[in-house]
């Protein structure tokens, strides 16, 4: 099957397929979003495209790849279209998206990015560009203004790089034209991620000067947001599905599980897409549930993670369905994890907790443990870091976040249980690797080699006997008997 998908195949898709119900050259772009990876595209892109069914035509959406051209490239190819396969054990939907009308791939020419970001039809700026797209120091969560981006974005603030750049020159834009600023609607998974993001475009936008930044602070919208979905990389095997139930190829295809939650702030000056219509939660304070969504799912997530992967598992939903594995994620949240939370309104937490674990043993879903583990030295500080640092003011116990703590240390040295590299995937990864490597695998000194990364681990933790003494136990664990002995250790009877 060689044929593509494409605007002229939409009237004969199988009539099981769902499909754009309006004419998509009335759209008119009113969202900008940097970083038009998988999780957009099954999530927040999703909720835009059932307003513009439901008649909203002013909220079109042009998708901005700020590292690569090839889902610019790919999407552009298929006229923007692309696919959202959802299955779970009940069976698989399919679904055909419009909703991005526009792409482009920000380093072919920012200055047209940035005229772009300066329309005063664009009202909403959203991103899910990781943790890591923020140029930032996740352990204090401000701009490190020695990251190879905002070196250059300091140097040359009409052509940035980096997405705080580009949040900065379209502001900067619009105020030159006299244009009311855009919303910035930050969807990725970052403590407060409103607020920091408003620091970090704030202080960017200082050290260019003063008088902008000032005025960014005053007049600029970050609504705080949450956002859930499990949406594993793309495989061919659900490439091939999504052929077939198409009879079209479609290379942009992602595939996801039914589950969808965003919470939202409603705090949208300029106005915004009524995303409440279709299934958002827009709520006055976003804090409760992104904590709660950080530290249950994504903390979780990040355990699991890094021992599955270490106990030679290659998915999430094989290392859950493991009986030791799954008791210790139930005793992680249930006992470590949940304490340090305030449920958010209408929330059962036991209620939430048992859904996770039904939704990560969806079978259906390849969520690869590898994929997970990218990029912790960005993420534990607000998964596992938080409620470690809670529980041990309060001279709680840590001991099953320590062990997904040196979970990550065992997975960073590069080596698995059998001698085997691992392909870590981490900006800090070279780094991380020298520190374990000085030590040779050594359990009290490995620790304390990776607790001195300042970057990862604050002093308060890093100088902390009850937290450190948890690692060291666990990481002596690790390396003498395994992941898989150490989880049955630690899950209990």
């Amino acid at each position: 099957m060689t044929t593509s998908l494409r605007s002229e195949h939409l009237p004969a898709l199988p009539p099981a397929v769902a499909r754009p119900s309006y004419n998509r050259a009335e759209l008119t772009t009113g969202i900008v979003h940097l970083g038009v990876g998988a999780f957009h595209r099954a999530h927040q892109a999703l909720y835009t495209e059932a307003l513009l069914n439901a008649g909203q035509r002013h909220w079109g959406i042009l998708g901005v790849s700020l590292r690569h051209s090839t889902v610019p490239d790919t999407l552009a190819a298929q006229d923007g279209l692309y696919s959202v396969l959802e299955r779970d054990a009940t069976g698989a939907r399919l679904q055909v998206v419009g909703a991005i009308h526009e792409v482009m791939y920000a380093a072919a020419d920012p200055t047209a990015l940035v005229a772009r970001l300066a329309d005063p039809r664009v009202r909403v700026v959203s991103l899910t560009v990781t943790e890591k797209g923020y140029c930032h120091d996740p352990a204090s969560g401000a701009l490190d203004p020695d990251h190879p981006d905002i070196v250059h974005d300091l140097a040359h603030p009409d052509a940035p790089r980096s997405a705080p750049g580009l949040l900065v020159a379209g502001l900067r834009a619009r105020f030159a034209a006299g244009v009311a600023p855009y919303t910035v609607l930050c969807c990725d998974n970052l403590p407060h991620n409103g607020r920091l993001v408003a620091g970090l475009v704030a202080e960017l936008a200082h050290r260019l000067d003063p008088a902008l930044g000032a005025r960014i602070a005053e007049t600029v919208s970050f609504p705080g947001t949450m956002v859930d979905r499990i949406v594993p990389a793309t495989t061919t095997a659900d490439l091939d599905t999504v052929a077939a139930g198409l009879g079209l190829r479609d290379a942009a295809a992602v595939a996801c599980e039914p589950f969808s939650q965003w919470v939202i702030e409603d705090r949208f000056p300029g106005g915004r897409p009524a995303w409440e219509q279709v299934g958002a939660q827009l709520v006055a304070d976003v804090a409760p549930f992104e904590t709660m969504k950080l530290r249950l799912l994504n903390g979780s997530h990040s355990t699991l993670a890094y021992l599955g992967y270490l106990a030679g598992f290659e998915t999430i939903s094989e290392t859950v369905n493991q009986p030791d594995f799954r008791r210790l994620i139930q005793a992680l949240m249930t006992e470590e994890l949940a304490p340090t939370l305030a449920a958010p309104p209408d929330t059962d937490l036991d209620a939430y907790q048992s859904a996770l674990l039904g939704r990560f043993a969806n079978p259906q879903l390849r969520h690869r443990c590898w994929q997970i583990a990218m990029d912790g030295s960005q993420k534990l500080p607000q998964r596992l870091l938080a409620p470690a640092r809670e529980r041990l003011r309060r001279g709680e116990s840590v001991d099953r976040i320590a062990l997904g703590v040196a979970a990550w240390m065992r997975y960073v040295t590069g080596l698995d249980e059998q001698g085997r590299d691992i392909d870590v995937r981490d900006p800090l990864a070279a780094r991380l690797a020298e520190r374990a490597q000085a030590v040779r695998g050594e359990a009290g000194p490995l620790v304390a080699a990776l607790l001195a990364e300042r970057a990862v681990f604050d002093g308060e933790l890093a100088s902390d006997e009850h937290f450190r003494e948890a690692l060291e136990t666990a990481m002596a664990s690790l390396l003498s008997r395994g992941a898989q002995a150490t989880v049955a250790g630690y899950a209990g009877s």
